[in-house]
């Protein structure tokens, strides 16, 4: 009787290990996208967080050269992962999120960071203009004409941290404006095609002090989409993912968890 009642008792141990192997293995991947004026190291501290809690991270490259274009690549990232995915974008990444989730079916949901959800038809700079309280344009340098056709866009370095990381030390919001990675003038003004948000579920975080996109924007954008949840981070900067990486990795994990 006791060794039946042992056998059963590793039975019961094992059965549970197994339940929980299982429930580690489902775990979604998380791909990550930046927006414009920054790069994959604005997620450093959001990875971090997610990586410490089990979560496997990508993050993808956006060329910042257009949408749909854009979408492509980050669409070829999702579909070589293998169990489903949350897609995260930050900024004009949250357009191009938007287009890359059209038709793939392991994308489970999509979290925007302080981001664009464009209907059908609207763009970055339009949806910009709709509200006020964006001081980026005065901030930009005069456009670097590209051999190819087009114009890339930078933040003056000077004034890049009052503008896009006010929230961010400002030794740190230095080398990020050194280190900006500068966007197609054209993908700015390109209209989304595929919305995804439509049929994904969608969760938004962003700052109440963001001076590129107005909170305003960003509050409209979440309601149209049916957010399951907005954080609105009191006194953050575009940048939120940076200055409150905690954050912005637990509305994520809400959104891996949810069924």
């Amino acid at each position: 009787m006791k060794k039946l009642m042992m056998r059963g008792g590793l039975m019961l141990a094992a059965g549970m290990m197994a339940s929980v192997a299982q429930a580690q293995a489902v775990k979604p991947t998380v791909v990550l996208v930046h927006g414009a004026f920054a790069d994959s190291a604005s997620w450093n501290g959001v990875i971090a967080v997610l990586e410490r809690d089990g979560y496997k991270v990508i993050a993808a490259p956006n060329n910042l050269r257009g949408v749909r274009a854009d979408a492509d690549v980050v669409a070829d990232v999702v579909k070589s992962v293998t169990g489903p995915v949350v897609l995260v974008g930050h900024s004009y990444g949250g357009s191009v999120i938007s287009e890359a989730a059209e038709g793939a079916g392991n994308v489970k949901a999509l979290v925007y960071v302080s981001a664009f959800a464009p209907e059908a038809g609207e763009s970055a700079i339009g949806l910009t203009g709709k509200f006020p309280g964006s001081t980026l344009g005065p901030t930009l340098a005069p456009p670097v004409k590209l051999s190819s056709g087009g114009n890339d866009l930078y933040i003056q370095q000077d004034r890049f941290p009052a503008q896009f990381a006010a929230d961010v030390p400002l030794a740190s919001a230095r080398l990020m404006a050194a280190g900006q990675r500068p966007i197609a003038e054209a993908a700015l003004g390109e209209p989304e095609t595929a919305p995804a948000w439509k049929h994904t579920p969608s969760w938004f975080i962003y700052g109440d002090a963001d001076r590129n996109i107005p909170p305003a924007a960003m509050a409209f954008m979440a309601q149209r989409a049916q957010s399951r949840q907005t954080v609105v981070v009191k006194g953050a900067s575009h940048v939120v993912m940076v200055s409150h990486a905690m954050e912005v990795a637990g509305l994520i994990e809400k959104a891996a968890k949810a069924p």
